[in-house]
């Protein structure tokens, strides 16, 4: 009996550009196109959109991961068609595991009864800054108008016991916060005073040395240049009550470093202080540019997942084709020049292109007697970091980690959990007034970048267990055992919880290009810089997303709703 599902022929059957896969870069890349006037066909293998950058339901994320982490092959070929012998030929495309050592622990037995109501980021933590290019990007192509987002209550630091010390975001905010001394408030006040008039002056072309801060300084580690401002330092004990003093903050929760600074020897990519004032530029430009969110960051209402939902939806308005539940299971590459001239799809049915975006998962298997038909070797789509790996953490609890605050996010700087944690870890709390959770539960994300899955997995536990406590046997979920006036300090119950580590693999251009999978960082600038440059490769002259005319067009800060 046969199982294949019925796939109605797709016309026309040529096509300037074929997408395979809807993460935010080939999203992205398909509406810039259809923009730019091509036809494009946009193919997903999954039901939903997002692939790797998806927003999904409890059960749906659970079996993507564990699906996603045991991939060995794509579906058998149909028979050739009677061209492939006479002008090209067709290469199995096969997928391989992104994802590995998958662990899903659940505490509660009835959280799957509301497992629809559950929207879980695969790419957490992720935030966007009210001023970083993906805002702009969303505002520019008209995405924003399919989205709607809501502003993040506050930033923290939190140490090896679950407590957690204000990030000031602002010059009130540094007045405002108690932990810090009145000569530490006067001395970040004089080094942020001291980044404005830098920023001011470079956006002036100002020559003033009292006012710009030297090339020499520019060029220097930052964590260097904030000891020369005299901030006070981070702190040294892993274990101490102390609140995290300034440099710590600047470097860890404002600047976004993930390697210790102070370590030479471990960090693999030490921040200079030009790298440290632009993330620095970009934290103070976010910090009110939207009326309804007042801090620097804000948080798409139902998850992630929506942005490169938006994006196809802005393909689609502009002419583009898509087809979900569709496998590519076969390139086609002329047999003359070798390259990639279209796609055979499982329903047996062939698609021409000259250009081929995939999803960075897929690999071009060769049988040895292909080789003979083809003039060099099929180039491998993209590169896998072999070095380095990001582990992302998922949990789910029925109360906030800090009192009085939904949504927030916080950071674990180097050396804060053990004395040997190298590395920073990312977080941000959400609660049920962003449609990601039931009412009254709350979902956690954490990351961080590692060498090897076992180091990974020994951190973010590591700050799990420092969050959260594990329910005891024989008292429900829903249950305390802990007194109404210990309940401020009382850690929230574990309900449910996934591990699992990411392959990094960056994007590349040729005759079939490919987009990088979601990477370690908080924001999406890195991912859509690269996005946008491999959109400018396959078309130098194209403008992406060109002005129009249009009441559609909503290149403005009112078009963001929130």
């Amino acid at each position: 009996m046969d199982d294949t599902p019925p796939y109605p022929p797709i016309e026309p059957n040529s096509f300037d550009l074929i997408v395979i896969g809807t993460g935010l870069p080939q999203s992205v890349i398909a509406a810039a196109a259809s923009s730019a006037g091509k036809s494009v066909l946009h193919l997903d293998n999954n039901s939903f959109y997002g692939g790797h950058f998806s927003s999904l339901n409890l059960e749906e994320f659970s079996s993507f991961l564990t699906s996603q982490s045991s991939i060995s092959s794509s579906q058998p070929n149909p028979p050739p068609s009677a061209t492939d012998a006479v002008d090209y030929v067709a290469l199995d495309l096969r997928t391989r595991p992104m994802f590995s050592d998958v662990e899903i622990t659940s505490h509660c037995s009835d959280l799957l009864e509301h497992s629809r109501k559950f929207n879980l980021d695969v790419s957490g933590p992720r935030v966007l800054f009210c001023a970083d290019a993906a805002v702009n990007l969303m505002l520019k192509s008209g995405a924003s108008q399919y989205l709607e987002f809501k502003g993040i209550d506050a930033s923290f630091v939190c140490d090896a016991d679950g407590h957690f010390s204000t990030v000031p975001d602002s010059r009130a905010a540094i007045f405002k916060d108690r932990t810090l001394s009145l000569t530490e408030k006067n001395q970040l006040m004089r080094f942020f005073k001291l980044v404005q008039g830098h920023l001011a002056a470079s956006d002036e072309a100002e020559n003033d040395a009292n006012v710009r801060i030297s090339d020499e300084d520019l060029e220097s580690p930052f964590v260097e240049f904030l000891n020369k401002m005299r901030l006070p330092p981070k702190i040294k004990s892993y274990r101490s009550h102390r609140p995290f003093l300034s440099i710590c903050i600047v470097l860890y929760a404002i600047a976004m470093a993930d390697y210790d600074q102070d370590d030479i020897e471990v960090c693999k990519d030490i921040l200079n202080t030009k790298n440290g004032i632009d993330r620095l530029a970009l934290y103070h430009l976010s910090v009110g540019r939207f009326t309804n969110a007042l801090g620097a960051l804000i948080y798409p209402i139902y998850g992630q997942g929506e942005l490169p939902q938006a994006f196809c939806r802005r393909a689609a308005v502009k002419g583009c084709l898509y087809v979900l539940r569709m496998p590519v299971i076969a390139l086609l590459m002329e047999k003359e020049s070798g390259h990639c001239k279209g796609v055979r799809l499982a329903s047996g049915q062939d698609i021409f292109s000259q250009k081929l975006l995939v999803d960075p998962s897929f690999v071009v298997s060769v049988a040895p007697s292909q080789l003979d038909c083809l003039p060099e070797s099929p180039q491998v789509i993209n590169q896998v970091d072999d070095k380095q790996k990001v582990v992302r953490g998922v949990c789910i609890m029925k109360n906030s980690l800090k009192a009085d605050v939904t949504n927030f996010v916080f950071v674990y700087p180097p050396r804060s959990l053990y004395p040997e944690q190298v590395m920073a870890i990312r977080a941000i709390q959400i609660g049920s007034n962003l449609a990601v959770c039931p009412s009254g539960m709350f979902v956690l994300y954490l990351s961080t970048l590692c060498n090897d899955a076992t180091q990974g997995k020994e951190l973010l536990q590591a700050a799990i267990n420092s969050l959260f406590t594990l329910p005891v046997s024989g008292i429900p979920e829903n249950s305390s055992s802990v007194d109404s006036e210990n309940m401020e300090e009382a850690k929230p119950t574990l309900l449910w919880s996934a591990l699992y580590t990411q392959e990094l693999a960056m994007g590349s251009y040729e005759s079939i290009n490919s987009t990088s999978m979601p990477d370690g960082n908080l924001n999406y600038n890195v991912l859509l810089d690269a996005t946008v440059k491999l959109f400018h490769q396959m078309y130098p002259q194209e403008e992406l997303f060109p002005e129009t005319t249009s009441p559609e067009n909503f290149e403005d800060d009112d078009g963001l709703s929130l």
